[in-house]
């Protein structure tokens, strides 16, 4: 206190009541808890000094950070047995601000009340080589407010180290050759996030849980999309308790019991095969495919743009073409002017 108050000069109001105040109180201090009663009219007569002059130095104690609050007093009668009155009694706890410990390289840690001086500095030795121009001692040791950490000597390494290890925490699922990074396992939980709204029975799971159980499904290249077709598909009626638990041994069980792919298998069972390995839907493609490459000439935007440009005036034209290949007619004319080619064949009253 007589730096904080005669040598930093950190608050201009305090001055010899400060530290008669704080004498009183480190008196009467509870050094293995740090904390002193207020007692304002017995500080006030001990110190002789008014009430009013007792509450506004400790004011600059509390200013100044070398006492906090621990609790506040009040004027509720706590009716002790032999006092008429009693009221709760304020309870301060004594700190060091951070300038002093700063000033003096005090190596603290901890925040607040609870920070610990953990190094104090060592005067440096004084030797002629130390010493620079008129026997000034040399550079003193660093004031930084935080310890470093210690540095591990190559030959004692392993000085502390247990004798028996404990088992690594597993990673990555069974039959994962690498753990998931953490952008995967985002993408994951963006997936579950689509797919949840549309299955109902999902709904009373966690993300993360649902996402985890999904992970075969998204391994195999599915998006939300078709995880929604595939978890539909079940034509599930009631509500499991744990929908990503339920997931997870469905898949299960239905990789155990796979069996191995061959084109006789597949042959005999046409309807388990994929949609895109179905034959006629393969045959179909290859027409489609085709009739593109060999009769029809290929698009561009040219034509894209001649035919929004004249297109107005054969909305008939435009209407029929749209009714026959929708996604066709999208591409070639525009969305505004096949809706306006709609409403004209509809009888509606569209403008250009």
């Amino acid at each position: 206190m007589v730096w904080l108050v005669e040598e930093a000069g950190l608050h201009p109001r305090t001055g010899e009541a400060t530290l008669r105040i704080a004498r009183d109180l480190a008196g009467r201090m509870d050094y293995t808890a740090g904390t002193v009663l207020y007692d304002l009219d017995g500080t006030a007569t001990r110190c002789r000094l008014s009430r009013a002059t007792v509450k506004r130095h400790v004011g600059y104690l509390r200013e100044l950070g070398a006492l906090v609050w621990v609790r506040h007093g009040s004027r509720r009668n706590l009716r002790l047995p032999g006092r008429p009155y009693a009221g709760t009694a304020t309870i301060y706890a004594a700190t060091i601000p951070y300038a002093y410990d700063r000033a003096h390289g005090n190596r603290v840690e901890g925040q607040g009340f609870g920070a610990r001086v953990v190094a104090v500095p060592v005067p440096p030795m004084r030797t002629p080589a130390a010493d620079g121009p008129g026997g000034q001692v040399g550079e003193p040791q660093s004031l930084a407010a935080r310890p470093r950490k210690p540095v591990a000597e190559a030959d004692e390494r392993f000085k502390d180290t247990p004798r028996r290890r404990a088992r690594p925490r597993p990673t990555s699922r069974p039959g994962e050759s690498t753990p998931r990074s953490p952008l995967r396992v985002a993408a994951d939980m963006r997936v579950a996030a689509q797919v949840r709204p549309h299955v109902p029975w999902t709904q009373s799971e966690g993300l993360r849980r649902l996402a985890y159980a999904l992970r075969p499904l998204i391994d195999q290249g599915l998006d939300a999309h078709d995880i929604t077709a595939e978890l539909t598909s079940w034509w599930i009626s009631w509500r499991p308790a744990r929908p990503a638990a339920y997931i997870a041994a469905q898949l299960r069980d239905r990789t155990a019991v796979e069996p191995p792919e061959d084109e006789s298998a597949e042959a005999a069972h046409p309807h388990t095969a994929e949609p895109t390995g179905n034959p006629a839907w393969q045959a179909w493609l290859r027409q489609r495919a085709t009739a593109t490459e060999f009769h029809e000439p290929q698009r561009t935007d040219d034509d894209r743009r001649h035919a929004r440009l004249y297109g107005w005036d054969r909305w008939a034209e435009i209407a029929d073409h749209y009714a026959t290949d929708p996604d066709d007619a999208l591409d070639l004319y525009g969305t505004r002017l096949c809706g306006y080619a709609v409403k004209r064949a509809a009888g509606g009253g569209a403008r250009r």
